[in-house]
This record gives C-alpha cells, sequence and structure tokens, in this order.
C-alpha cells in the first residue's frame, strides 16, 4: 500500500470553546479541512500556535503544508497602521504560521494557503494587503460565491484550468505582490484570487475555501507535489 504523504494544518488557538460540558481553550480547525486532505488523498496533522523557533522542526516531519483561513494578519506585519474594520490581532498566530511559512519554503515543501493563508504567504515575502473590500463577504457568517479566472500558463491554471466559481469568505486582499510571487487568478472584480511562488517546487496561495466546496482539485494538486 502506498502511504498517504501527510499534510499539516495550521489551526485557530480560541478561549470559550464549548463541548459536552466543557468550556476551555481549544485548538480548533473546522473539520472542512482535514476533510478536504482527507478526500485529496493525504493524512492531516493539525498544527496548534506554537513557539516559532520549532516550525523547522515541524515542517521536517511534514510531506506538504496548509495555511489555513481565519482572523485578520496584523498590519503591523506589513508596515501599515490598523484601519477601523480591520480584526482583532492574532498575534500567536500570525508568528506561528509566519514562521512556518518560512520554514516551508526554506525546505522546499509543498505549502497551500487559503485565504489568510493566502495573504500570510504574501505578507511574509514582503507584500502588502489591502484592510478593507466590498463584495466579498456579503453576509456575516455565511459563505458566498464568485467565479475566478486562472492566468493561462499559471501552476493554478495547470491545476484547474477553466473559470470556476468558488466559495469565499472575506474582506481583506491582496495589494502589493511580495518579492518572487506572481498572481494567477483574478475575480470579475480585479481582485487577486491565486497567487504562486515560481521558483519553489510547489507554492500556491488561493483567497478562496476550497474546503466548503467540492472541487478537490487544488489540494489534490497539493497532496500529489507532497507525495513526489
Amino acid at each position: 500500500m502506498v502511504a498517504r504523504p501527510l499534510i499539516g494544518v495550521s489551526t485557530y488557538l480560541e478561549s470559550g470553546a464549548r463541548w459536552g460540558v466543557w468550556e476551555l481553550e481549544a485548538a480548533l480547525l473546522p473539520a472542512g479541512y482535514p476533510r478536504l486532505v482527507q478526500r485529496a488523498g493525504g493524512l492531516a496533522a493539525m498544527l496548534p500556535p506554537d513557539d516559532p523557533a520549532h516550525a523547522a522542526a515541524a515542517v521536517a516531519r511534514l510531506d506538504g503544508l496548509v495555511i489555513a483561513g481565519g482572523p485578520d494578519v496584523e498590519p503591523v506585519r506589513y508596515g501599515a497602521e490598523r484601519e477601523p474594520r480591520t480584526g482583532p490581532a492574532a498575534r500567536e498566530r500570525d508568528a506561528w504560521e509566519l514562521a512556518l511559512i518560512d520554514a516551508a519554503l526554506a525546505a522546499g515543501i509543498p505549502l497551500l494557503g487559503i485565504c489568510r493563508g493566502m495573504q500570510l504567504l504574501n505578507v511574509a515575502l514582503g507584500g502588502t494587503l489591502v484592510q478593507h473590500i466590498d463584495g466579498h463577504a456579503e453576509v456575516v457568517g455565511v459563505f458566498g460565491s464568485h467565479s475566478v479566472k486562472p492566468v493561462p500558463g499559471s501552476l493554478y491554471a495547470g491545476v484547474v484550468p477553466e473559470e470556476t466559481s468558488v466559495p469565499t469568505y472575506h474582506h481583506q486582499a491582496v495589494e502589493r505582490l511580495g518579492t518572487g510571487l506572481v498572481a494567477s487568478a483574478y475575480a470579475e472584480d480585479g481582485t487577486v484570487e491565486a497567487i504562486e511562488l515560481p521558483t519553489a517546487p510547489w507554492t500556491l496561495g488561493v483567497q478562496w475555501h476550497p474546503e466548503m466546496g467540492e472541487d478537490l482539485r487544488v489540494m489534490r494538486g497539493l497532496v500529489r507535489a507532497a507525495g513526489g
């Protein structure tokens, strides 16, 4: 039997989580993420926030890495002042996930950033973010959908060659691309919806939430690269 690639997925760390009779601090990951990894042929491992100094050791045990969606990146990370509609800082998670990204890029481990994960990939390489856009999260707590169009010849277009409708929920977006990154998909309004690093073995960020849909191709691309 061929071993399934081990895919690490970063997680939330939240206080006041409730289950059964308990209300405690918990490392949380929406079930769509591990299910997507499993359906795409991988084994999922949760990576809760930890000391950034341990990131390289964690990544060394993985075949692939997913940086999951979540809260807004703290603007100080990309040299900006916080705007009124930017959410509360998640400093521990920012530090851990940026260290994971750096470690994955240094080790050549296949990497997929989802929503916040794509934004953090951009910030990790010196890019900046728009702190608020309209139209990509129309109802609070409800995923919407819109079309994204791939850039021909890109890594993303090799995985999903046609324009597709994707599950979306975000109010921030890529502004200036980080060093070496290129845009590989756009929404109809011009928002950058996917970025990639052509100099890396397999590094892709998508602004939408594939774990909330049925299309496995993006995650299968990561799992195949991790298995190779």
